[in-house]
């Protein structure tokens, strides 16, 4: 297990009396696109957000690179390069593409509490990094509310892997999306992967789990279910384990509609 980048040994959280996660354990490798899977209030979100800093889990260990770790908060997850890039995208509409990219982290000169921002410096950098992640906008001086879906995701993506990422989770990132730029942004997590980027997603759909995942897991009312290589299981099977069945092999009736 010398090889993993992000584990997690027996990871329970609890929110008063209710029980969100118990006892569950979690590897992803560098470079690897891991599928997470479950009905909801499964834990899922819940999870990410124990390995993005957002929540601190109750009992168990996160280990990172082979050495444990606390995150008091997702600054400190960030500084070790795990960012998470939420459903809603979370940008700001009304600021250009370059400044969302480094919104809060902006290239330039510290002077005490302040920062004057780089605005040439920062529009390149954006550009540079756009066209190393094959993301096509007009101009990186575009207003984010100006886009489509599928563009605003590939920002939101593209400001997550900005700062060196070694691990980018992302909840549902295709699901407010149009069919025509699902394909697009499913192929840049592909190409994460080629940049040695480790990349966790959390998604009901099948074809997107099937399409760029190389393994998927299942949680289970809060509990680890089952899980393997994509190779080695199939779509009526995972479906099976988001329902809590093993062995599962039957089609489902909506799995037949088009």
């Amino acid at each position: 297990m010398a090889a993993m980048l992000l584990e997690a040994r027996g990871i329970s959280k609890y929110f008063g009396a209710i029980t969100a996660l118990r006892d569950v354990n979690f590897h992803v490798a560098p470079g690897e696109v891991l599928g997470v899977v479950g009905d909801n209030g499964a834990g899922k979100s819940t999870l990410m957000k124990i390995l993005s800093g957002l929540f601190t889990p109750s009992e168990g260990e996160l280990i990172f690179s082979g050495a444990p770790v606390k995150f008091g908060s997702p600054k400190d997850a960030q500084k070790l390069g795990i960012e998470m890039v939420y459903q809603d995208f979370a940008l700001a509409g009304n600021m250009p593409i370059y400044e969302n990219i480094y919104l809060g982290r902006e290239p330039g000169m510290k002077f005490g509490p302040l920062t004057i921002v780089d605005h040439k410096r920062s529009r390149q950098m954006a550009t540079d990094h756009l066209d190393r992640l094959h993301i096509h906008v007009k101009s990186v001086e575009q207003n984010t509310e100006d886009l489509s879906g599928g563009q605003r995701q590939a920002v939101a993506i593209a400001r997550a892997t900005a700062f060196d990422a070694k691990l980018v989770i992302m909840d549902e990132p295709t699901a407010a999306l149009a069919i025509k730029e699902v394909g697009k942004v499913l192929d840049l997590v592909r190409s994460l992967k080629q940049h040695g980027v480790a990349v966790i997603i959390i998604s009901h759909r099948m074809d997107d789990i099937f399409y760029c995942c190389d393994r998927v897991m299942a949680l289970y009312q809060g509990t680890n279910f089952a899980e393997a290589e994509l190779g080695k299981t199939s779509r009526n099977e995972v479906i099976g384990w988001i329902m809590g069945t093993k062995g599962h092999t039957a089609s489902l009736a909506h799995d037949n509609m088009h």
